[in-house]
């Protein structure tokens, strides 16, 4: 990346000594033109207007640009070339997601598992450093996408996610386990496992403590949501008369997610509706920082060469015409 910067920027302020030079000529040109009174200006207005007239004004163009390029040859330009070598550690994160039913309440807009989509691919889109995969879990879970860097890919099969894909229930052991799995194998320097869920455990052959101890052993941090409104929630029930809308008491195991949080090493949160979930992964983002190191390097070349070549080309035009074809008569 070239740019042009200056070693002697003082220097410009001797262009401050134009402003008198131009006012000095324009009050010289108004009183240096001798004057006499005729009775009309017709004959003078249809007379031709040779090259001299346009050139009247050369001379001191001439010497204004002269000073002004010698000021600027003062000033030093020089060209400056840039390199930059950036160094990531970037951090490999598996997003473990609950697509249960229950994750259909409308506590949240529109719906549990739409806010969590939705706030996961904008923290998707702020972390293009890090390597994230996708698990997610029911009653059973699989990898819906293996740890990338094509985040568009990532986020394509997000939007994909529905409740309904894979047998119903709660898995979180399950969906942990998968996702540690992910992680086992990674060299990245850190590796965490963001787990949202609503439900407590039901499902599954791995206990959810168990995966904690299995995360912890491969020193993977688990970041535990649990989503949910306090108190009571409008679910979408099935009748003989279509979908309803049914309160229903909200709970679930925190103690469960927050006893994985600290044997990992990681944080527990509740979200409470979209707002508090937005909070909780902005929270996530700034506990988890790639470290980036940049080393710059520049070269400088000298440049002011043109501009004393260009000052000395106008000198010598005002010299030349001066003393030729503008020359004045005593």
């Amino acid at each position: 990346m070239s740019s042009i910067e200056f070693a002697n920027p003082e220097y410009f302020y001797l262009l401050l000594l134009l402003a008198p030079i131009i006012v000095w000529y324009i009050l010289k040109d108004k009183n240096a033109h001798a004057s006499i009174q005729v009775s009309t200006v017709k004959s003078f207005n249809a007379a031709p207007k040779t090259y001299k007239y346009y050139l009247r004004h050369a001379l001191i163009l001439f010497r204004v640009l002269a000073i002004a390029f010698i000021v600027i040859a003062l000033a030093r330009p020089q060209s400056s070339n840039k390199f930059q070598d950036t160094i990531t550690e970037g951090i490999d994160i598996v997003m473990s997601l609950d697509i249960s039913s229950s994750m259909l309440a409308r506590d949240f807009e529109p719906d549990r598992l739409e806010a969590a989509k939705d706030v996961a691919t904008q923290f998707i889109t702020g972390r293009p450093e890090d390597k994230i995969g996708l698990v997610i879990f029911s009653g059973e879970s699989f990898t819906q996408c293996p740890l990338t860097t094509d985040h568009a890919v990532l986020i394509n099969l997000f939007k994909d996610i529905h409740s309904g894909m894979i047998e119903d229930g709660t898995a979180i052991g399950l969906g942990l386990a998968n996702a540690v799995n992910r992680l086992k194998d990674s060299e990245a320097k850190s590796r965490v496992v963001i787990l949202l869920t609503d439900g407590d455990n039901n499902r599954g052959e791995i206990a959810p403590l168990t995966a904690a101890e299995l995360a912890k052993s491969f020193g993977i941090r688990v970041y535990t949501i649990g989503i949910g409104t306090r108190g009571t929630a409008p679910y979408p029930v099935q009748t003989a008369f279509g979908i309803s809308m049914k309160n229903l008491p909200v709970k679930f195991d925190e103690s469960v997610l927050k006893e994985i949080a600290e044997m990992t090493g990681g944080q527990y949160f509740r979200a409470t509706d979209n707002n508090k979930l937005k909070a909780i992964y902005a929270e996530i983002d700034k506990l988890e920082k790639s470290k980036i190191e940049v080393k710059q390097y520049s070269t400088k070349s000298e440049e002011f060469l043109i501009f004393a070549m260009l000052a000395a080309l106008f000198l010598l035009l005002e010299i030349a015409l001066r003393n030729s074809i503008l020359r004045n008569i005593p």
